[in-house]
């Protein structure tokens, strides 16, 4: 069995469990998680985990710091290199400049996942980070030497080419949902619950669905709602809750068995996401395709990549990004017709086991992994500057 590296910075924010998820499910390849330092609190998983530095001291984090200026890490790379990798695979194209002198001393292809803010943050906004500025000073160096470019979305590999990645290099590849997970269970529905789920961040838009809200209390006091996720807003949407005099309860971060049960007892998941001020868009929008899974249909707004997951009047409904008066009439459309949200629930479910399965989506990531080392290794000393590189992946990803 070949190895894969899967390389994050640093490992793993709770809200990445879609890295950990499509990580697990490889069945040809051995993923072993790589990063420089791990974050807190973390994510647990089970694959095996190497680390520059496993610690939270100041010492691991200058290690870590001086690394990325100087990517020497003798110990690290000889602890890589003893796993027999056959390549490496990079979330989010800012982490991915730590990665490429990992590809370069293992001789490995180097695949990267873009998700969202790495293509769509302007670059005034990846300027205000240490790591985005690094990004940018290296960005042409990513753009000669990875092999290709996985775009979670359409949308995101239309925002890449607009960047400026290599067009032939560019690859859309939905990771896919959990479909045992999130499922249809046999858990009573609150007809009147409405249900967001995400880091509690601007590009999420958790304001214009309170905001929403009034109106939807104000024709139905009945209706309430539960916000599962934190982040740096949660204190102003909570004051905002109160002065608006909402029903809403911030139950903070659950864990995905939790979101999932949550899921399956809504009405309605609404997560009404905008395009923050720094640029940054949804790249795909796991939560969507996990609620249609158990059946409960999404209101949201036609922006980013939602359209791809979500079929408007057939499995939810969309509304012009930042309307709150539409985003109102559309989560009171689907509590007070219950034929609608019936024909939702059945035809959302069927739409995401048919698209958005991981285990078939990652069957067809590793053929594409299988490609990129072949394609590699064909290169040889002249891989970085290959220009023939627009046959690699499209094979497996084609079905």
């Amino acid at each position: 069995m070949q190895t894969a590296l899967i390389f994050r910075e640093r490992l793993l924010a709770q809200s990445e469990t879609f890295i950990a998820e499509q990580a697990k499910r490889l069945r040809r390849y051995s993923p072993v998680m790589v990063g420089l330092r791990r974050t807190y609190p973390c994510l647990q998983y089970a694959q095996r985990e190497i680390l520059l530095r496993d610690g939270d001291r100041f010492t691991d984090k200058l290690a870590a710091s001086l690394y990325r200026r100087f990517p020497i890490g003798t110990d690290f790379i000889r602890r890589l290199r003893a796993a027999n990798p056959s390549i490496i695979h990079a979330h989010f194209a800012i982490d991915a400049i730590q990665a490429l002198p990992i590809a370069r001393k293992l001789d490995i292809p180097l695949v990267v996942s873009l998700h969202g803010f790495d293509v769509t943050s302007n670059d005034g906004a990846l300027r205000m980070s240490r790591s985005g500025r690094h990004f940018l000073q290296h960005r042409q160096r990513l753009f000669r030497e990875a092999t290709a470019f996985i775009c979670v979305s359409k949308f995101i590999r239309d925002a890449a080419l607009k960047a400026g990645f290599p067009e032939s290099r560019l690859h859309v590849h939905y990771t896919g949902i959990d479909c045992e997970r999130f499922r249809a269970i046999d858990v009573p529905r609150d007809p009147k619950l409405i249900m967001f789920v995400g880091r509690l961040v601007e590009k999420k838009g958790c304001e214009y669905l309170l905001r929403a809200m009034v109106l939807v209390q104000q024709h139905d006091p009945a209706a309430h709602l539960e916000i599962i996720g934190d982040g740096p807003l949660r204190s102003k949407l909570e004051s905002i809750a109160v002065s608006l005099s909402i029903r809403a309860s911030f139950r903070g971060a659950q864990d995905p068995i939790e979101v999932s049960r949550s899921l399956a007892r809504a009405r309605i998941l609404c997560n009404p996401s905008i395009t923050a001020s720094s640029g940054d868009m949804e790249g795909f929008g796991m939560v969507f395709a996990e609620a249609q899974a158990v059946g409960t249909p999404p209101v949201s707004f036609f922006h980013a990549a939602i359209p791809e997951v979500v079929k408007h009047r057939r499995t939810g409904l969309l509304c012009p990004e930042g309307d709150v008066g539409a985003l109102a009439s559309s989560l009171q459309s689907l509590l007070d017709n219950s034929a609608l949200w019936a024909s939702m629930n059945l035809q959302a479910r069927e739409w995401v086991k048919a698209r958005f399965d991981i285990a078939r989506q990652t069957q067809n990531l590793e053929l594409f992994y299988d490609d990129c080392v072949a394609h590699y290794r064909r290169g040889g000393s002249q891989r970085s500057q290959s220009n023939d590189r627009c046959a690699v992946g499209q094979a497996a990803f084609q079905a």
